[in-house]
């Protein structure tokens, strides 16, 4: 079995794949705090829950966007299990070209998006990722990394909203009546919802500009509740970045 792991910095997303199966995903919240033994702790707990133990693992796979967490995961994997973790980071296979000024730059997350996207829906492709961060990122058509826009996450807008507003108190982000908000709380709401799909949507259409009509994904911790806000985005699909992690595995342990 292979387990699969996205650090983000809010969330951190665990999978475990038997062959290309899915068995179990799980969506944490992400601790730069937890040591390697600690990590360790919860992933058997985790196991546990499917019946597996940490001696049934025959790789780890590793996106991190926490250095801290990239070593505390790479410590665990040397300590616990037999096998070397698969880090996503330069110098790893991905099978895409990245055409990015300076391909390091790149997260991690970002690259197995489009990796991910690409196996599932062909290109060109665009993956809207509601995470810490809201990125929006185009492969084409020959299924090369192209680039793409990054802007404030969601809960992070909010967040800097109460702290400077101080009027304002904070909300439950669900789909408001209307949008015309006829209460301050449906006002935020609203404008949080409505207002970052119209963000997203005007990104896509100026990728499409670019790149030509595309399909449009969506993932992330926040990606359910906002694509239907969105006249973009077509799919939602809350795994992609595990997929995109499970294929970059097998295309850095396929025997040469």
């Amino acid at each position: 079995m292979l387990l699969a792991i996205d650090a983000g910095n809010t969330q951190t997303v665990v999978g475990l794949y038997r062959g290309a199966d899915l068995l179990e995903p799980w969506r944490l919240s992400t601790n730069a705090e937890r040591t390697s033994d600690e990590h360790a702790l919860l992933i058997r707990q985790l196991l546990d829950l499917q019946g597996a133990a940490l001696a049934d693992l025959s790789g780890i796979v590793v996106s991190s966007t926490v250095p801290r967490l990239t070593a505390a995961m790479r410590e665990m994997a040397e300590r616990y299990l037999d096998v070397p973790p698969v880090v996503v980071e330069p110098g790893t296979r991905t099978g895409m070209p990245i055409l990015y000024e300076n391909p390091k730059e790149v997260g991690p997350d970002r690259i197995a998006n489009a990796v991910a996207a690409f196996d599932i829906y062909g290109g060109p492709v665009i993956v809207v990722d509601f995470g810490t961060a809201t990125t929006v990122d185009a492969t084409s058509a020959r299924g090369e990394y192209l680039g793409g826009a990054i802007l404030p996450g969601i809960e992070i807008s909010l967040d800097a909203l109460f702290a400077r507003a101080a009027a304002l108190s904070r909300i439950k982000v669900v789909a408001p009546r209307r949008v015309i908000g006829k209460t301050t709380v449906e006002s935020v709401q609203s404008g949080t919802l409505y207002g970052f799909g119209a963000a997203v949507d005007g990104l896509c259409r100026r990728f499409h500009d670019e790149l030509g009509p595309a399909r449009v994904v969506s993932t992330g911790g926040l990606g359910a509740l906002m694509a239907p806000f969105s006249d973009c985005i077509e799919r939602h699909d809350p795994w992609l970045t595990l997929h995109g992690l499970r294929l970059i595995y097998e295309r850095n342990t396929a025997p040469a």
